[in-house]
């Protein structure tokens, strides 16, 4: 893999425009020459598409190709970053010279770079966007959206969509470590708009990964659009949510977008040196109740939010953040980590070329309990279970977060009785973890639809838990 990607990258990013070995060492010592700590180039191509059915007819479509190189230096705490997207040799000896103006004048280091060790294969390497033709992926829409107004008259409007990505990265590094990587990205989604009565509602599903259009067989849409009226058909007959401190049952999967914004945004390496997470200075601290098991995973094959290298060259990683309730760690990139004394964690990533790289989250989930899902929920005498959420905001250096339930029920003496409407969840995300009193063992990752946005830079990302049980949690709601 790490060969092939090292070939796609000089096929792509550096023999069409002069570049090899020996022009990205030249690059190094003008860069290097001023005593700067850390220098880095990244080079980027990618071709990416979006295909937007509505009604029966293509309303939108898209395609793109992007391609450019950022060049970063480092001394101390200061960081200067400057890109192009004339990927020439005259444009990287510029960036160079401007962004090392942060360091002072000095012996210029010598830099030898040279291809890393192979790294796992995560994904294939096939570019998705020539996986159908055009003809086949607005067919595909289409049955999408058959499939979907065939499971009940009601629904009256159907929206889906169709995107996929390919890239083609590679990172060369001032200690000498240059590595590739080819990453392919795709995604279906649909939302569906049912009316009963004078009344409407919406439902939406999708998923998506790190293949092809293959993946999107006529039995996935199906289940894609199962959900998306299902969740429509339960809002049409939801009444208003009650309010109140109470217990809440958080289904599997999805539901660990609360665990990703609330939790896991404050395990990220900048937040907490910089003082301003609720979880800093708190390594080796109880954080959470026992049983609690949080980890961050880009190493899983064919997920979202997995890289085969993070967009700093290191490999995808498996970091336990918080075991048995316990702060194990927090997720880094290369200079987070280096000012902290710590180790990267593969967790350095950007939106693209014209972005420096931060801490950010990968596949963020909860590990499995020993509970049966169904015992939780017979445990509630009266509460609240959330199977699917909306949107929602969050503070990282208090942890509150307010976040709207898409699809949720009241519990009644044991039992999922009513669809609620309106249902908003309000806490404290390191609080919040002290509440789990009941961990299922049906843990899940969500169908891969997620995307997290940080300092203006989005990236595709994974989340999961099992069914848990959180005592004393506030409801907003208009019931």
């Amino acid at each position: 893999m790490a060969k092939n990607a090292l070939k796609a990258a000089d096929r792509y990013l550096l023999s069409p425009h002069g570049l090899g070995q020996e022009e990205l060492e030249k690059v190094f010592r003008k860069l290097m020459r001023h005593g700067i700590d850390y220098g880095d180039l990244y080079f980027q191509y990618g071709r990416s598409e979006a295909w937007g059915l509505e009604e029966g007819i293509v309303k939108s479509g898209s395609f793109s190709i992007e391609k450019g190189v950022g060049v970063r230096a480092v001394s101390g705490e200061k960081t200067a970053f400057a890109y192009s997207d004339d990927v020439s040799m005259g444009a990287l000896l510029d960036a160079a010279r401007v962004t090392r103006a942060i360091g002072v004048t000095g012996k210029a280091q010598k830099v030898k770079v040279s291809p890393c060790k192979p790294t796992a294969k995560l994904y294939r390497a096939d570019d998705p966007l020539a996986s159908l033709d055009d003809t086949a992926k607005v067919q595909l829409l289409e049955r999408l959206e058959a499939f979907a107004r065939a499971i009940d008259p009601r629904v009256t409007q159907v929206m889906a969509g169709l995107a996929g990505t390919w890239e083609v990265v590679l990172v060369a590094r001032s200690d000498g470590h240059m590595a590739a990587d080819v990453r392919p990205l795709v995604r279906v989604s649909l939302a569906v708009i049912m009316e009963d009565g004078g009344r409407r509602e919406q439902g939406s599903a999708g998923g998506g990964g790190r293949f092809d259009y293959a993946h999107f067989t006529d039995d996935r849409l199906r289940d894609y659009a199962l959900a998306a009226v299902h969740q429509a058909r339960i809002n049409l007959e939801a009444v208003p949510a009650p309010a109140g401190v109470m217990t809440v049952v958080l289904g599997p999967g999805w539901p660990g977008i609360l665990l990703h914004e609330a939790v896991g945004h404050g395990l990220e390496g900048d937040f907490n040196r910089k003082g301003s997470s609720a979880f800093s200075g708190r390594i080796g601290e109880q954080v959470a109740a026992r049983g609690v098991t949080v980890v961050d995973d880009g190493s899983i094959p064919d997920r979202r939010g997995s890289l085969t290298i993070d967009d700093e060259g290191n490999p995808g990683a498996r970091t336990v953040l918080i075991e048995d309730g316990i702060l194990a760690s927090y997720m880094q990139d290369i200079t987070n980590a280096r000012l902290m004394g710590m180790k990267p964690t593969g967790n350095g990533r950007r939106e693209s070329y014209a972005h420096l790289p931060l801490p950010r989250m990968t596949n963020t989930f909860m590990l499995n309990g020993g509970c049966d899902p169904a015992e939780i929920i017979a445990s509630v005498r009266k509460g609240l279970y959330a199977v699917n959420f909306g949107g929602g905001q969050v503070d990282i250096t208090s942890g509150k977060f307010v976040f709207s339930a898409s699809e949720a029920y009241l519990i009644e003496n044991g039992k999922v009785t009513r669809p609620v409407k309106g249902a908003a969840l309000i806490g404290n995300g390191p609080d919040v973890l002290t509440r789990v009193s009941l961990i299922g063992n049906d843990m899940a990752l969500d169908p891969g639809i997620g995307s997290c946005g940080k300092d203006g830079q989005s990236v595709p990302v994974g989340v999961g838990q099992p069914t848990l049980r959180i005592d004393g949690l506030t409801v907003g709601g208009t019931g």
